[in-house]
């Protein structure tokens, strides 16, 4: 009896168990690989061939809002004609992209010229995060397990900002300025052609026709712009650590050790992520969104005034614990709050989010460096975390799941009864 109460509790070894899910884990691991070290390789190529932070934030910063403002359009498209048929031409334009970028960079090319290459880079960055995170949602529908899932997948998506800014930086640093553009290059297409080749395990397609559900965008339901406001502040961490240590590094004369601490920072995240993943909560989803960020923000507050790299590693430590419970917390909500036809679109406004917040962090980061010295930089997590704070806290009333004869209309879907009691448990949380 003991044994059969354990294994029906939720667990990363029940979530691996689930019928098709190596087929895509796999090759989603490795496509994901590189979406860490983009920005980075693009700050060290650019800093490297110009000399300048606020450059490389920029044209970093270029592609992080081209990726926010196409990722969302892409997640619409795959869960309208399927996962593959956007991925296949997406990662044969954003190797382009990077060959490009490359090339001009090292060419001396003038700003005008980064960015306007840096836009179809960022814009056909191979979104493999949202669309794993959906064939999950498809296989576990409303299972206890999804929010496992979200945890399992921040795990995933932390490992790969421990070993990419690493890698990127190790490259970089030790062969060439632009080995690690060349290595994501050649990861995203890869990993890229074998996650599209996985037809089986992809999400239904929801085409539009005379008998189909009326279709709802991510963005029409309210929760999903409070979320994105969420995970604006996250991206904005992600940024202004990664120019702000890059900066500091730089500075004091250790540059190899920047991707050391970025790694400790990404390593904590994932450790929390891991913890999360394994506990049954028993507090709501919306509660601990909002515990977690206080004290996500309330871990910024030292950064800028740390200058000994022991302390900005345990500093950064805690800052990356701190991030991965707001956002697995993020991620669960959204099977709540969303229909299944468009949660593909969903998750990738999420991690649209994240990219535009670090994208705008980089910038700030790298000006503030160039101008007033590179801890000034690490204001930016802090201001970001507070302010979508203010905002959580405010709009938190949006995040309660909508009525269960709501979904049902707007997704053309009669929702079972034990997702409307889920519902009703979130909105007592």
């Amino acid at each position: 009896m003991a044994s059969a109460v354990k294994d029906s509790r939720p667990g990363y070894g029940r979530l691996l168990r689930t019928p098709g899910a190596w087929t895509f884990l796999l090759p989603g691991f490795l496509a994901r690989q590189p979406f860490a070290m983009l920005t980075i390789g693009i700050v060290l190529l650019v800093q490297s061939t110009t000399g300048s932070y606020g450059t490389a934030g920029a044209v970093s910063a270029t592609t992080g809002v081209s990726m926010a403002l196409f990722a969302p359009q892409s997640g619409k498209l795959a869960d309208r004609f399927g996962q593959r048929a956007v991925l296949l031409p997406g990662v044969l334009v954003h190797t382009a992209g990077v060959s490009a970028l490359i090339a001009i960079a090292l060419a001396h090319a003038p700003l005008w010229a980064l960015i306007a290459v840096a836009v179809p880079t960022g814009a056909s960055t191979p979104q493999v995060g949202p669309m794993v995170r959906a064939r999950w949602a498809a296989r576990l529908g409303g299972s206890p397990l999804m929010p496992t899932a979200a945890a399992f997948e921040s795990v995933t998506d932390e490992f790969t900002f421990v070993v990419g800014p690493v890698l990127a930086t190790a490259l970089c640093t030790g062969i060439h300025p632009a080995a690690g553009l060349v290595a994501e290059a050649a990861l995203t297409l890869a990993g890229g052609l074998l996650f599209a080749a996985q037809k089986r395990s992809q999400p239904p397609v929801h085409r539009a026709g005379a008998d189909a559900a009326p279709r709802v965008s991510a963005l029409s339901v309210p929760g999903v712009r409070v979320l994105i406001a969420a995970f604006l502040g996250i991206g904005a961490v992600f940024g202004g650590m990664q120019v702000s240590l890059t900066a500091l590094t730089q500075h004091i004369g250790q540059p190899g050790i920047n991707g050391v601490l970025y790694g400790i920072f990404a390593g904590g995240n994932m450790l929390a992520g891991i913890v999360c993943g394994a506990i049954a909560w028993k507090v709501g989803p919306r509660r601990r969104l909002l515990v977690a960020y206080g004290l996500l923000a309330l871990a910024t507050t030292p950064l800028w005034v740390v200058t000994s790299v022991p302390l900005l590693g345990a500093v950064g430590l805690l800052v990356g614990l701190c991030i991965a419970p707001a956002l697995i917390t993020g991620y669960t909500l959204v099977e709540s709050l969303v229909p299944a036809t468009a949660r593909t679109e969903a998750f990738t406004w999420l991690t649209g989010a994240v990219a535009l917040g670090q994208a705008a962090a980089a910038t700030s980061a790298g000006q503030l460096a160039d101008r007033f010295g590179p801890s000034t930089g690490f204001l930016v997590p802090l201001a970001g975390t507070a302010l979508a704070f203010v905002v959580l806290l405010t709009l938190r009333a949006r995040l309660v799941p909508r009525p269960s004869s709501v979904v049902a209309s707007q997704a053309g879907a009669v929702v079972a009864p034990a997702a409307a009691d889920r519902e009703r448990e979130l909105a007592r949380t």
